[in-house]
């Protein structure tokens, strides 16, 4: 970059510089006093070349606060004046430090870095008042959120008692209805007890007749046992002696009994013997009839063979006849009739 001014023109640019750096000074002379406000935010501002990455965050804040002050109170608020003697406090310095380094190096490199740190820390506050101004845009529609939710509650807690009141009404009710019903179901209890304790009083009089009559039962049931026992043993021994008889007579059936059993069989042996022999004979006769019936089977048989063999030649020679007759053989063969001649001549004629 030095390579690039000769020694003249710098000596001009030099002139130039020194000439505004002397308008602007006469400048802050001529000018009214300003606020010690504006005078403190000028004597921050003139070393932003060398400071302004460590001072960024405090000059913001600082801008920030200010804005706000003077949105509070109007009365505080920075004239135009304020304004261009900022401008001129600035713009001074700008060129100190251009003056300063022309001298040493021929450059302006300052200049540059100065005003992209000017552009930079304007942005920089440009940015943190947007989102200031969207902060308080965010924090408006909160706080009508919030007080949408409140006139919501508002209305849930008005409705809340209503319904409070409500269910004490309801309460109220209800206790009444209890006490009616207590009141009737203790009436109720207290006639129901007195009904029952009527009930039990004739209850007893009634299980005391009764214990009276099954008192008299039971002595009647003993008296009746005392002749049932009575009665029972004058038929035991009346037993006892039919049955002494039974017995006697028992043993002299028995004697019979076994005479006849002895006879029988005796006559079971005889009747076997007889029955032995008789299916001997049985036994003959049976071999004789079947015999009798075999032959007499052969016999049939033989009969039925000869009758269906003389049908077979009945039916024989009477298909045979029949076929002789329908051929016109044998003695059934047709005669040949003689052709007249005369017969024929005539249908000559005739034709």
């Amino acid at each position: 970059m030095a390579a690039q001014w000769s020694v003249v023109e710098r000596i001009r640019l030099i002139t130039a510089l020194q000439d505004c750096e002397d308008q602007l000074a006469v400048l802050g002379h001529v000018m009214p006093n300003v606020g010690m406000g504006h005078l403190e935010m000028l004597e921050q501002r003139n070393g932003v070349a060398q400071q302004y990455q460590a001072e960024e965050a405090g000059l913001a804040k600082q801008e920030l606060r200010s804005q706000k002050e003077s949105n509070l109170n109007p009365e505080n608020k920075p004239d135009s004046l304020a304004e261009v003697e900022y401008d001129r406090h600035f713009v001074a310095q700008v060129i100190t430090n251009l003056l300063r380094e022309l001298r040493e190096t021929g450059t302006f490199h300052s200049l540059l870095s100065t005003i992209e740190e000017e552009k930079k820390r304007k942005a920089h506050i440009r940015d943190f008042i947007i989102r200031e101004e969207e902060g308080r845009r965010k924090t408006k529609t909160l706080q009508r959120q919030l007080l949408d939710i409140r006139k919501e509650k508002v209305l849930d807690l008005q409705r809340r008692d209503e319904m409070i009141a409500h269910l004490k009404d309801q309460l109220q009710e209800t206790k009444a209805r209890t006490d009616l019903e207590m009141t009737y179901v203790t009436k109720n209890s207290e006639l129901q007890l007195y009904q029952e304790q009527k009930l039990n009083s004739v209850k007893d009089k009634d299980l005391e007749a009764e214990i009276k009559r099954l008192h008299e039962k039971l002595e009647e049931e003993r008296r009746s046992r005392i002749e049932m026992e009575r009665f029972l043993k004058d038929d035991q021994l009346a037993l006892g002696e039919k049955l002494e008889m039974w017995m006697e007579r028992y043993e002299k059936d028995i004697e019979e009994k076994q005479q006849e059993l002895t006879t029988l069989k005796n006559n079971r042996a005889s009747n076997l013997a007889r029955l032995q022999e008789l299916a001997k004979q049985y036994r003959e006769s049976e071999q004789v009839v079947i015999a009798d019936r075999l032959e007499k089977e052969n016999l049939r048989r033989e009969r039925e063979k000869e009758e269906m063999e003389w049908t077979a030649a009945i039916k024989v020679q009477s298909w045979w006849r029949g076929a002789m007759v329908r051929q016109g053989l044998g003695p059934y063969k047709k005669a040949k009739k003689p052709k007249a001649k005369e017969s024929k001549k005539g249908k000559k004629k005739k034709k």
